[in-house]
C-alpha cells in the first residue's frame, strides 16, 4: 500500500511539474516580418526573370528585364524629329545674319540722310522712307528671332519626352529595392507585366517579430527596449531559447485572437506586444509559434 502511495505521489509531481512548465511561459504568438511586394514600374513581356523563393537578394541588384522594343522604335523616332527641326537653324540663322547685315546698311543710310535733311539737302519723304526701311528691318529680325525661339522651345519640348522615354526605358529592367529573401513569385518569364502588378515579395529574415498578445495586469511586467527570453519549438519536444528586444507595445487593447493563448485564459481584452528576435542562424520562420517569458 505504502509503495502504491509512492507511486501516486510520485506521478502527481510529475503532472504538478509539467503544469508548471507549462505555465512558465507568460506570452504566445506567431513569427512575422514585414513583407514587401515589389511591382513592375512597366508594361511589357517579361524577358528575363532571374529569381527563385528563397533566393537572398540585396538592394540594387538586377534580376529580370521587360521588353523595350517599342520604347525604343520611339526614342528613335523622337530622335530624327529633334535631328529635323535642328536643321532648320541652318536656315535660320543664315537669313538672321543677311537682315542684320541689311539693317546695318540701312543704319548708315539713315544716319546720312538725317544729316542731310539738317543740311536741307534732302526732303522730308527721303527721310521717312529710310526710316520706314529701318523699322521694317527690325520688325524682320524680330521675327526671325522669334521662329528661332519657337524652334528651340519645340527642341526643348521634344527633349524632355526623350528624357521621358528613357525613364521608362530604365524602369524596364527590374531591380530590387531592398535587402532580403524571396518569398512568393508572382510572376514568371513570358508574362506580360503591367505597372503596379506585384512580381514578387520579399522580407528581410535577418531579424523577425514575435507578435503576441498579454493582458493589461501583464503591462506593469514589460517595457520597451527591454530584453526578454524566447522559447521556440526543438527537437524531442523541447524549447530552444533565444532572446529578443521588446520594440513595440499596442496603445490600445483588443479583443483575443482565437488562436492566441494567454496566461489568464478568460481575459478578453489584451494588448498586442512584439520582441524582435534576431534570425542569424536561419531557425526562424514566419508563421512559427514562439512563446515570451518575462524577468524572472
Amino acid at each position: 500500500m505504502t509503495h502504491k502511495l509512492l507511486i501516486l505521489l510520485f506521478m502527481a509531481s510529475l503532472i504538478t511539474a509539467c503544469e508548471s512548465e507549462e505555465k512558465k511561459s507568460d506570452a504566445f504568438g506567431n513569427f512575422e516580418s514585414d513583407k514587401t511586394f515589389i511591382s513592375a514600374e512597366a508594361m511589357g513581356k517579361i524577358l528575363n526573370y532571374n529569381i527563385e523563393e528563397g533566393d537572398l537578394l540585396k538592394e540594387g541588384q538586377i534580376i529580370g528585364q521587360i521588353d523595350t522594343l517599342a520604347l525604343y522604335y520611339k526614342k528613335l523616332q523622337l530622335q530624327s524629329q529633334i535631328e529635323a527641326v535642328a536643321a532648320n537653324f541652318v536656315e535660320i540663322n543664315s537669313q538672321l545674319e543677311v537682315q542684320k547685315q541689311q539693317l546695318e546698311n540701312i543704319d548708315i543710310q539713315k544716319k546720312r540722310t538725317n544729316k542731310l535733311f539738317k543740311d536741307k539737302a534732302a526732303t522730308q519723304q527721303q527721310l521717312d522712307n529710310v526710316n520706314g526701311q529701318y523699322n521694317i528691318a527690325k520688325k524682320q529680325i524680330s521675327a526671325i528671332e522669334s521662329k528661332k525661339s519657337s524652334l528651340n522651345k519645340q527642341i526643348e519640348a521634344m527633349k524632355n519626352q526623350l528624357k521621358e522615354l528613357e525613364l521608362n526605358i530604365s524602369k524596364c529592367t527590374i531591380i530590387n529595392p531592398v535587402n532580403g529573401s524571396v518569398l512568393n513569385k508572382l510572376a514568371m518569364k513570358g508574362e506580360m507585366a503591367m505597372p503596379g502588378k506585384p512580381l514578387y515579395s520579399v522580407a528581410d529574415l535577418s531579424s523577425l517579430n514575435l507578435k503576441a498578445y498579454v493582458s493589461g495586469n501583464q503591462l506593469s511586467q514589460i517595457k520597451l527596449g527591454e530584453n526578454l527570453k524566447v522559447l521556440i519549438d526543438g527537437p524531442n519536444n523541447s524549447l530552444i531559447e533565444k532572446e529578443g528586444k521588446l520594440i513595440w507595445i499596442s496603445p490600445s487593447s483588443e479583443f483575443t485572437p482565437k488562436t492566441i493563448q494567454t496566461r489568464e485564459e478568460r481575459v478578453n481584452l489584451v494588448y498586442a506586444i512584439k520582441i524582435k528576435v534576431e534570425n542569424d542562424d536561419g531557425m526562424l520562420k514566419i508563421g512559427m509559434p514562439g512563446e515570451v517569458v518575462f524577468g524572472e
